[in-house]
């Protein structure tokens, strides 16, 4: 950690509903005590209903932003979420490459809304896997993105997972955090494998609501705060999962829309 006050950048696309993308990691950063600078990479038209439309950032634009925060401010992690074309893809890998190869970096490969509509082109997949898939320090698909990554069908259980981790590893991921969220059964399992050959679960109860939306951006950026703020990685892992799970209990407390609602960033806050 740089100093007194941790800092997170967050890589990704603006949610204009508020509930997932740019506006959920910066909430998810303020709530555990983390300074959130951003890199916007694409603008939704957006609510709890689903996207109705994109408009990508260029990709010199995400270039300079990427250079104007790291230029002044001493970036402790950084969490990489939309990234919706090849030219952005690129953008970022060379934006990375020009800063400190220390700096931990979380990527979040996002594909699709938690309302079923697409985020990312069809070209961009092959360029995200080869582009920034070696470059991150951990990557956090869940399970239908581990398929598509991995160009097989979705696992089905969790010893599909398990493995599905493991070859997103043989391919140069230095570490991997399959979510469980899409799985059946009581309890959400995500598998950790890393690079060194260290494999880890994390378990928590599976929640009964609709407000799910943002709950992958949450849990990336909640990891990207525990390291920023000097955790390990299977300590930011556990500390993410445990803060998601009580922003999912406390997701009906907020009434945000008419279709699927966020969790609450800031349940241990709000009264």
């Amino acid at each position: 950690m740089s100093g007194a006050s941790p800092i997170a950048v967050t890589i990704a696309g603006s949610d204009s509903g508020g509930g997932a993308g740019i506006q959920a990691d910066l909430k998810t950063f303020s709530a555990l005590g983390v300074y959130g600078a951003s890199v916007i990479t694409a603008l939704t038209a957006q609510n709890t209903r689903g996207v109705q439309g994109i408009h990508d950032v260029p990709a010199d634009f995400v270039a300079r932003q990427i250079d104007s925060v790291f230029s002044d401010l001493a970036v402790d992690a950084v969490k990489i979420g939309m990234l919706s074309k090849t030219e952005v893809i690129a953008a970022v890998a060379d934006g990375l490459a020009r800063q400190a190869a220390t700096i931990p970096v979380i990527l979040d490969p996002v594909m699709v809304a938690t309302s079923g509509d697409r985020l990312i082109s069809e070209d961009a997949v092959a360029a995200l896997r080869d582009r920034l898939l070696t470059r991150a320090d951990l990557i956090t698909p869940n399970l239908p993105e581990a398929a598509v990554l991995l160009g097989e069908a979705v696992a089905e259980d969790e010893a599909g997972a398990a493995a599905q981790a493991r070859r997103l590893v043989a391919l140069g991921a230095r570490a991997v955090l399959i979510k469980g969220g899409h799985g059946t059964g009581a309890m959400s399992v995500d598998h950790l494998v890393t690079a060194e050959g260290h494999a880890q679960t994390f378990a928590a109860p599976r929640l009964a609501t609709r407000n799910t939306h943002g709950t992958g951006c949450t849990l990336s950026s909640a990891i990207a705060a525990g390291l920023a703020r000097g955790l390990t990685l299977p300590e930011a892992v556990a500390a993410a999962k445990a803060y998601l799970t009580a922003a999912l209990d406390a997701a009906d407390r907020l009434a945000i829309g008419s279709g699927h609602g966020p969790v609450h960033h800031f349940h241990a806050i709000w009264p």
